[in-house]
């Protein structure tokens, strides 16, 4: 039996109303040097291709994609395999709410350039996507644009990435927060296109409470979006197409870890925290905010690992009894899930 939140739903949404649209701090990015972009032929279905890849070091790079279905280019960090001697699989990592359009990134914030230094495997970034949900819209939105996310994520990007890296086109997908929702779902919409899944701190029921809420606190809360704009009215088929936990039967088959903390101060939440730094201010916040955000999340997680033992569906679950929703929780849910991940992709 796993222990369970005694959180409301009125608690919950309140606590993510206040959460949610108050900014927490959070580390700036380092700028990198590059090298002279260099054109690539590779051309996915309906003209979307890569634009230029600009080389970081001899691991590192920012690829530019031409997205089709969005009609503009998405920049992507790239970490190429330790060993490149024959192809390898790819893991599509996500980031949260911002999209790696802020600070808050998995290069920014964690070890993910060290953890992956000895690993055959590339790992894919899209460092645009702030708000989004990584779905498809319905119609365009006037403060976040034209977001076909996943069309591009599960049919556009793929061949691209395959093509440009000399993939074996073995995949894996994970994001945490915002984008831990959304890859569960980006899974279910193209079966056969990942063998794993990786959720971290996200929140499966997004078509009803207190999932709903958390949605349109990002989506309109922090991005100014309009959440008709996204999957339509909130009556509407839009939301539960969209809806990993209604969906779930479509997880069959694929390796799922999903892992949340209880919202509760840990050790990462501590004044010589990581990204920390001493300023009491960043505490707070991480403490009052990210444990809110991180309660409410593990609410859904807790639904998501009934509805998944109720279908059958084998699947990891790792419920912290501790941590609140903060980096250097998801990089110790990256590091744990790997194993997982490694071995459904071939490593």
């Amino acid at each position: 039996m796993v222990n369970r939140t005694a959180a409301g739903r009125y608690g919950v949404r309140f606590a993510l109303a206040v959460a949610l649209t108050t900014a927490i701090p959070c580390l700036g990015v380092q700028a990198s040097a590059s090298a002279d972009p260099t054109e690539d032929t590779s051309v996915a279905d309906g003209g979307s291709h890569l634009v230029s890849t600009d080389e970081i070091d001899d691991r590192q790079s920012t690829m530019q994609v031409y997205s089709a279905s969005m009609d503009r280019e998405i920049p992507l960090r790239v970490i190429t395999p330790a060993d490149t001697s024959e192809p390898r699989p790819t893991l599509y990592l996500l980031n949260g709410a911002g999209g790696g359009e802020d600070s808050a990134t998995w290069q920014a914030r964690t070890d993910v350039v060290d953890f992956f230094a000895d690993k055959n495997v590339n790992v894919v970034t899209p460092m645009e996507g702030a708000f989004s949900y990584y779905t498809d819209w319905e119609q365009t939105d006037p403060e976040l644009g034209n977001n076909k996310w996943t069309t591009f994520l599960t049919q556009e990007l793929p061949p691209i990435v395959d093509s440009a890296l000399g993939t074996n086109g073995v995949n894996s997908i994970a994001g945490i927060s915002m984008a831990g929702s959304s890859v569960l779902s980006l899974a279910q919409s193209a079966p056969g296109l990942y063998e794993s899944v990786g959720a971290y701190s996200g929140c499966a029921m997004t078509s009803t409470d207190p999932g709903r809420t958390y949605v349109q606190l990002v989506v309109e809360g922090r991005g100014g979006g309009d959440t008709s704009n996204m999957w339509g009215p909130e009556d509407g088929p839009g939301w539960t197409a969209n809806d990993p936990y209604i969906n779930a039967e479509k997880l069959r088959g694929l390796d799922i870890y999903v892992s949340n903390g209880s919202g509760l101060p840990g050790p990462g939440d501590q004044l010589n925290g990581p990204g920390i730094n001493g300023d009491v201010g960043t505490l707070a916040n991480q403490i009052l905010l990210g444990g809110a955000i991180e309660a409410a999340t593990n609410q859904c997680t807790h639904a998501l690992a009934d509805k998944l033992n109720e279908l059958q569906i084998p699947a990891t679950f790792d419920f912290r009894p501790v941590g609140t929703h903060s980096w250097s929780y998801w990089q110790e849910d990256l590091h744990k899930s790997w194993p997982m991940l490694a071995a459904s992709i071939g490593l």
